[in-house]
């Protein structure tokens, strides 16, 4: 589960290839996961996961509970109340 933290606007200097290198990966984590990938999910598990890259998994895990967290958001919002 994704813990709930206050609201904060981070700016995040990049170089371009680790921004290119985000964007492969989250276009493959969006074929795996068959849904919707963005690349702030993507940065996100890369910042949480400390940007090892030999733990792809822990990064693949951590935007697969993104998505579902998402998922549950958006279904909360379309039940009638």
């Amino acid at each position: 589960m994704i813990p709930v933290v206050p609201r904060a606007r981070v700016l995040l200097v990049l170089p371009q290839e680790a921004l290119d290198r985000a964007r492969v990966f989250a276009g493959a984590v969006m074929t795996k996961l068959k849904g919707p990938v963005s690349l702030q999910m993507v940065l996100r598990a890369f910042v949480d996961e400390g940007l090892r890259r030999q733990r792809d998994g822990a990064i693949l895990a951590n935007i697969e509970g993104q998505v579902r967290a998402l998922r549950e958001v958006r279904s909360r919002a379309r039940r009638p109340r």
